[in-house]
């Protein structure tokens, strides 16, 4: 499913059939999910390219947030330690249509039901697309339709003994990869204090290969402003 194709694609599998169907001059984009409407779209151009690849999972059912929160078992990290883990997320999947070097959003769809948090304070706090995962030592095996993987590294950078349970990450700043196997993304979570912890993504995939997606939120029609992930509420 995942990668650049001409117009003549079409996939299906018995969650979903969604493609392009040549139509007169144009051509016509429909999705179908198992249990939902049909959609369609049409499409007017005749020598560009579709690309579907995993966008930054916070778009369903409404853009709504501009973070992702997982939360896991709790860690205990004794003064100035560091452990890689790797940790699951929810996979969004965007299509895209390319045509004379611009790009636009088709269809965002996903195989996984949305849940979402606050993060914080009610009357300050940060809604979020919320997931649970377990702490993984190594690559887990997931089906990548439904399942990233993120290779974070926790750093505690104070003196103290800190738990941590869960993590922020802030979608401006997501850097996906992927390939027919895995949806991934690398990221470090420096903590600050016992309360306080920022995160950041790399221009790095996982397993080496891997192509990078679309950044999607650069190519929407808003301002955005990349920074790193402020957890400022807590770490559990």
């Amino acid at each position: 499913m995942f990668g650049r194709h001409d117009y003549s694609f079409q996939y299906s599998n018995d969650q979903i059939t969604f493609g392009l169907q040549p139509d007169g001059e144009c051509h016509r984009y429909f999705r179908e999910m198992k249990g939902g409407k049909r959609i369609e779209k049409n499409v007017v151009s005749q020598r560009g390219k579709i690309v579907v690849c995993p966008v930054e999972p916070v778009n369903l059912p409404e853009p709504v947030a501009t973070n992702m929160e997982i939360e896991f078992d709790p860690l205990f990290m004794e003064p100035f330690s560091k452990k890689t883990i790797f940790l699951t997320f929810p996979v969004e999947i965007g299509v895209f249509v390319v045509a004379k070097k611009a790009i636009k959003a088709l269809d965002i769809f996903s195989f996984v039901p949305q849940k979402y948090s606050l993060y914080g304070p009610s009357n300050g706090g940060a809604i979020a697309r919320w997931a649970y995962s377990p702490i993984y030592e190594e690559i887990p095996g997931v089906n990548p339709l439904e399942c990233g993987v993120i290779k974070l590294t926790v750093h505690n950078t104070t003196k103290e003994w800190v738990e941590v349970s869960c993590a922020l990450f802030d979608a401006f700043s997501m850097k996906l990869y992927y390939s027919s196997e895995l949806v991934s993304m690398t990221a470090v979570m420096r903590i600050l204090s016992s309360k306080t912890a920022e995160t950041e993504f790399f221009k790095e995939a996982v397993v080496e290969g891997m192509k990078k997606s679309i950044e999607f939120y650069l190519g929407r029609d808003i301002p955005v402003v990349k920074h790193n992930g402020l957890m400022e509420w807590g770490l559990v």
